[in-house]
């Protein structure tokens, strides 16, 4: 497609997400905003009712605690004397408190005191209150744990005769001391006159629904003619009695339709000129240049051609652009060389490392046999005993110097019997290690062609071949406990000689970790279990020990080449570092854990473990 259609296209494109977003903005955020303005009202309203509900409800509270604090209604709650209810619970004294009902309660939640009123007759009338009627108020009424607490109190209950408001105060002395002796609830049913007057109250439009089936509430409705807000009000028991409804008319909203109208005209006529003038500029400066170094960006990704360059002329960003482009082109070829160069040295100094470093921990013990067995042998009294056989050849039978003679060879004999069984022995194990060195080293050399062989193999005995590599002083420093899961486990299918190799590599680390903490003797536990991760079945093993532990700060950097807390001249950093890199070869990750530096270390092995095909 040529520059000319891509900027026609452009010009028609955007000249159609102007007036999408002309309308986008209309529609989401000046008309919402109207529409805030309305909903914001509405919940002004909502509270305004709500204090005013509150309001009333205080007001009803004040009375009842005017009632409690009496002396006489203290005195009445003691000796019951009904002539206080005939004197003063009149229903010209609800009237005049504006109440339908006027209970007074003891400490045992019984009603010793009741007068209902209806108060929209013009006539004196007792109403019908089942609350009135009730002997005691029912065990789970949620005032009643409060008999015996000084305290006011306030909420709405259902009964026969509709919603009705109540409020309770203690029955006090008269002076507000004294130990409560009961309680005095006040009601007022919530009438339609009443929703009225708490409308009027709140100069809003208010509804009161009782009937709270299938409806919601809490919620925010709009209509094109009005905005309508409900909230349900709990009853004393907490469940949802009743749904407060107001409604306002959407005035503002119909007023800021218009004035939006004339506004967006305006926009999109200025916004047509600026656009137009926009495209122009931008096609001149920005992009065509623009362009151009995206199909060179495209062209040097795609074929891969380092070589090639844009060499866009003039002062710009965009020029300046391409110039860096460039540059970078041109230091990220000479990067990739030398990475590919290094990565080569780097891939044989790395084997010839690890395999160095293995090689010298197997080697070890072998060397350390072979000086043992040195020893015994120069030790042996073979120069000795060839005097004595000479000399033994030479004594009178049955003297007291060729019986000596003869004892002298017989120990002697036994001396060199003993030696050449222990020689016999440490050339057995020298044998195995030999074996072992010859296993590593083709396992090394398989290693860098082939994956790992895979063997069956129980953990005890892993454990027990693996020590057989450890050096003797390692050995005789630290003492490895095997724990009772390695055997649970039964036979599993790893890299046995590439974890054999791993675990002398801890345990050796283990003894230097007791020698830095100035022990003389230390502990190396050995665990696992199988886990589930991913699907799949996986080993997990770890070596603690008791040594000088790991600083937080190192628990990463352990595992990094070169990294060690050891004399340089006696470690390079080599063991972690390969044991990281022989376990992700098999699939595996290892992590350290300590709680920090003279608290001992866990090394933790995860390893996947390859089912039999």
């Amino acid at each position: 497609m040529s520059i000319r259609t891509k900027v026609i296209s452009l010009l028609a494109l955007l000249f159609a997400l102007l007036i999408m977003l002309e309308i986008a903005v209309q529609k989401q955020i000046l008309m919402p905003s109207f529409a805030e303005l309305e909903r914001d009202d509405a919940r002004t309203s909502m509270r305004r009712i709500r204090y005013a509900l509150d309001t009333s409800l205080e007001e009803l509270e004040v009375s009842a605690a005017d009632w409690g604090n009496w002396a006489d209604a203290y005195n009445y709650v003691e000796s019951l004397d009904q002539s206080f209810v005939t004197s003063n619970m009149t229903p010209v004294g609800l009237r005049q408190l504006q109440v339908n009902a006027l209970l007074i309660i003891d400490l045992g939640g019984r009603l010793v005191a009741a007068r209902t009123e209806d108060l929209e007759s013009p006539a004196s009338r007792a109403l019908d209150l089942d609350l009135a009627r009730l002997a005691a108020l029912p065990a789970d009424f949620p005032w009643r744990r409060e008999l015996a607490h000084p305290r006011r109190m306030h909420g709405l209950l259902r009964t026969n005769q509709g919603v009705m408001m109540l409020a309770a105060a203690p029955v006090l002395d008269g002076s507000g001391a004294g130990a409560a002796r009961g309680m005095v609830i006040m009601g007022r049913l919530l009438t339609p006159l009443q929703v009225r007057l708490l409308g009027a109250r709140a100069q809003a439009q208010l509804s009161v629904i009782e009937d709270l089936h299938g409806v919601v509430g809490d919620r925010m409705t709009e209509t094109t003619a009005l905005t309508r807000i409900e909230e349900a009000l709990p009853d004393l028991y907490g469940h949802p009695l009743v749904l407060l409804r107001v409604d306002v008319p959407r005035t503002i909203s119909a007023h800021g339709q218009r004035v939006v109208t004339y506004a967006s005209a305006y926009l999109a006529a200025a916004g047509v000129a600026v656009l137009v003038v926009l495209l122009i500029f931008l096609n001149r400066v920005v992009l065509a240049p623009l362009e151009r170094v995206t199909r060179h960006a495209v062209a040097v990704a795609r074929d891969t051609d380092s070589t090639a360059r844009l060499n866009l002329p003039g002062d710009d960003e965009v020029a300046h652009l391409a110039r860096e482009f460039d540059r970078m082109v041109e230091r990220l070829a000479e990067a990739h060389r030398e990475l590919i160069d290094q990565s080569f040295r780097a891939g044989f100094a790395e084997l010839a490392k690890g395999v160095l470093h293995n090689l010298g921990n197997a080697m070890t013990p072998s060397v350390v046999r072979l000086s043992k067995l040195e020893a015994r042998l120069r030790e042996a009294p073979l120069e000795d005993m060839s005097r004595a056989t000479q000399e033994l050849a030479g004594a009178e039978p049955g003297s007291s110097r060729f019986e000596d003679l003869r004892e002298f060879l017989r120990l002697g004999c036994q001396e060199l019997t003993q030696s050449l069984e222990d020689s016999r022995a440490d050339l057995a194990v020298i044998q195995r290690q030999a074996l072992i060195v010859q296993s590593s080293l083709a396992e090394l050399m398989r290693s860098t062609r082939n994956d790992p062989v895979i063997e069956s193999v129980r953990l005890p005995e892993l454990v027990h071949q693996t020590l057989e590599i450890v050096p003797d002083a390692c050995r005789q420093r630290v003492r490895v406990d095997a724990d009772e899961s390695l055997g649970r486990i039964g036979a599993v299918r790893v890299a046995r000689t590439v974890l054999r190799m791993i675990l002398q590599n801890l345990i050796i680390n283990a003894a230097d970790a007791v020698r830095e903490a100035g022990r003389e003797n230390g502990i190396v536990r050995l665990g696992a279990e199988l886990v589930q991760e991913d699907d799949k079945t996986q080993l997990h093993l770890h070596c603690t020990d008791n040594g000088v532990g790991i600083p937080k700060s190192n628990l990463q950097r352990v595992f990094e080449p070169g990294f060690s807390t050891k004399p340089s001249e006696t470690n390079h950093g080599i063991g972690l570092h390969w044991c990281a890199n022989a376990i992700a070869a098999l699939g595996g990750r290892i992590w350290a854990v300590s709680e920090g530096e003279g608290l001992g270390a866990s090394m933790h092995l995860m390893v996947p473990l390859t089912v039999r095909e």
